[in-house]
């Protein structure tokens, strides 16, 4: 079933335009061991001043998460991930005009976070860890990205398999879609992710990346994470925090074949290649 694209994503009060350029989603880790900036913002004076700086760099959302999702990773404790989350998001709330995130697959941690000013719910399990989440977002409104994750956080890169992962993935996402319609979330709510590096090879990650135009058929805008992950790494042979140049160019790949909203460690590095490539495509178009 192909349907026309929705023109905005609605997330509770905020109403975020679709198509009129792509949304930068600044990640905020608020844990210890997140992948790349792990610790880093885990003090939440520092998490408040770096979620204030990435929106003064151009972003349009702030996606606060207080659980890892790297590879290996296990689940955090429930009472801990509210602890880290909760007090940042209620204090960037008045003091940001933006949306806010929450990345989490927990409907408590979810509806905590929405109490708190959250407008989004970012859940990697596609709603499915928490049978709970789906309520949360009806009941509220809130806006939710769903993405594909083949396995767990802990489990997914051991040796990932699919018969066409493209097909695979597209035919969950749209699975996905059409359950948390029947549990009473509008379309116009919802994002899909395939889910780069989670229970992907480099060579998944690869096809999914050349094959967007195969996730956004409900309709719905298609987000795209693949910021300092490790598929670029083992491309480059970069290290975790050298990979700024590589993401930077997956990410116009991606803009430049339809990506609607792109999650980044780099929001500065990104607003201004969207820049060029606006620019670029109005000198196109004149």
């Amino acid at each position: 079933m192909n349907l026309a694209k929705i023109s905005v994503w609605k997330c509770r009060s905020q109403e975020l335009p679709i198509g009129l350029h792509p949304l930068v989603m600044g990640i905020l880790n608020v844990t210890p061991d997140s992948f790349s900036d792990g610790g880093k913002y885990l003090n939440r004076t520092a998490a408040v001043s770096h979620a204030i700086r990435m929106v003064e760099d151009g972003a349009d959302i702030i996606d606060v998460g207080g659980e890892s999702t790297r590879p290996g990773a296990t689940s955090a404790d429930i009472d801990e991930e509210i602890e880290r989350t909760i007090p940042v998001i209620a204090e960037i709330r008045p003091r940001i005009k933006v949306a806010i995130s929450i990345d989490t697959m927990k409907s408590s941690v979810a509806r905590a976070a929405i109490e708190a000013g959250a407008d989004i719910v970012n859940d990697v399990s596609a709603c499915t860890n928490d049978p709970e989440m789906a309520d949360v977002i009806s009941e509220t409104g809130s806006g939710v990205v769903l993405m594909h994750m083949q396995g767990t956080p802990g489990t997914m890169q051991n040796n990932p398999q699919y018969d066409d992962v493209v097909s695979d993935v597209a035919a969950y996402l749209h699975a996905r879609v059409e359950a948390l319609v029947r549990r009473g979330i509008a379309r116009e709510s919802m994002v899909v992710d395939p889910g780069i590096g989670f229970g992907k090879t480099v060579e998944h990650n690869l096809r999914l990346l050349t094959h967007l135009d195969q996730f956004g058929k409900d309709g719905l805008p298609v987000l795209v994470g693949l910021s300092r992950k490790s598929f670029l790494g083992k491309i480059t042979g970069r290290m975790v925090n050298e990979r700024v140049t590589a993401g930077i160019a997956a990410m116009v790949f991606c803009i430049m074949n339809g990506v609607d909203i792109v999650r980044v460690h780099d929001v500065k590095e990104t607003v201004d290649a969207i820049s060029v490539i606006g620019a670029l495509k109005k000198a196109q178009e004149d």
